[in-house]
């Protein structure tokens, strides 16, 4: 941007729009009064963290002893998804954690933006996993051994309870934070692996087709791969400021453009704080001069009430100068 902002809650301009920069140590003390709720989610799902990450481990350990007792590939995979959700886990707990931390003379926008590294890492891990078992099911496909069917859907379906319960701890946040949304897939994901790998230990039970158990393994890694790939391609934007998802760009210019006085919007942009909070910044051209703090705190009350802008800066222009964004052509807007 090629203009000095001002923080919209304290939207300290002059009638030319100048920002009075003494004042901005103030605007930011106050201006996070809008984030509050959007912290709630971090706050409240520490305990969920704890618990999951918890039994995870015990299943890691349970899977792992006996994947190799049983000589299943698909408990083996199973516990080698799980070790990568228990990273996952502890990568999201640590990021929702610094994501409730205040703002740093530094990071003065608080940590949010960790939360969309932690999806991130998330969906990284999940697909190198995913990898890893395909690789070890390809190699039992060709050479086949034989498989201790009744173990193999005992220990499964103690990680399809565990992951299942995991999972249902997190439902409750998944739909507001994506990165709970990446905790919560991890855990459904490994409750339905669990009860596909319990499911043919019971048929190898019966049949001894013992290439069924790779063969699960892989079946398996198709759905991990299909529910990761939205979490990447979800994480990967937010990672690149793109307006998050669900947020209607159009809308929010033509209601900034509707305001008393307003002929122009221009440097409109949004982008995700965290996996949970937008921020906004943009000019209003308003031949008139300054509205008022009133009329001005009133736009970015609507802005984070009807739009989810938690955090709005506005800088208010009198259209005297030819303005144009620095991250643009000089005669776009």
């Amino acid at each position: 941007m090629n203009t000095p902002h001002a923080e919209g809650h304290h939207h300290d301009h002059d009638q030319h729009g100048h920002d009075h920069s003494q004042s901005r140590s103030h605007d930011h003390g106050h201006g996070h009064g809008g984030h509050h709720h959007h912290h709630a989610p971090a706050a409240g799902q520490g305990r969920a963290f704890a618990i999951a990450v918890a039994l995870n481990v015990a299943i890691v350990v349970i899977q792992g002893v006996y994947g190799v007792i049983a000589h299943s590939t698909a408990l083996l995979a199973d516990a080698g998804h799980n070790l990568s959700d228990v990273l996952g886990l502890l990568l999201a707990w640590g990021a929702s954690w610094l994501t409730s931390r205040r703002p740093s003379a530094r990071y003065t926008f608080g940590y949010g933006s960790t939360s969309i590294l932690a999806s991130l890492a998330n969906a990284g891990l999940l697909l190198f996993a995913s990898g890893v078992i395909v690789a070890e099911a390809i190699g039992r496909l060709f050479n086949p051994a034989p498989v201790a069917g009744m173990t193999v859907f005992a220990v499964a379906l103690i990680g399809m309870l565990v992951n299942g319960f995991s999972a249902w701890l997190f439902m409750r946040g998944q739909k507001e934070d994506l990165n709970i949304r990446g905790a919560f897939l991890h855990m459904a994901g490994d409750a339905l692996i669990s009860a596909a790998v319990a499911v043919s230990g019971l048929v190898i039970l019966f049949t001894n087709w013992s290439w069924l158990d790779p063969l699960m393994s892989l079946v398996v890694v198709g759905v991990i791969v299909y529910g990761t790939w939205g979490l990447l391609r979800h994480s990967v934007r937010l990672a690149l400021d793109a307006v998050p998802p669900g947020v209607d760009l159009q809308r929010i210019r033509e209601f900034l453009a509707g305001q008393p006085g307003v002929t122009d919007v221009h440097d409109l942009h949004i982008w995700a704080l965290s996996t949970t909070g937008n921020a906004l910044s943009a000019h209003l051209v308003i031949p008139a001069g300054h509205p008022g703090d009133a009329a001005v705190d009133a736009i970015v009350l609507r802005l984070r009430e009807e739009f989810s802008m938690q955090h709005a800066t506005l800088q208010v222009d009198l259209g005297t100068t030819h303005h144009h964004c620095s991250l643009q052509h000089p005669h776009a807007h």
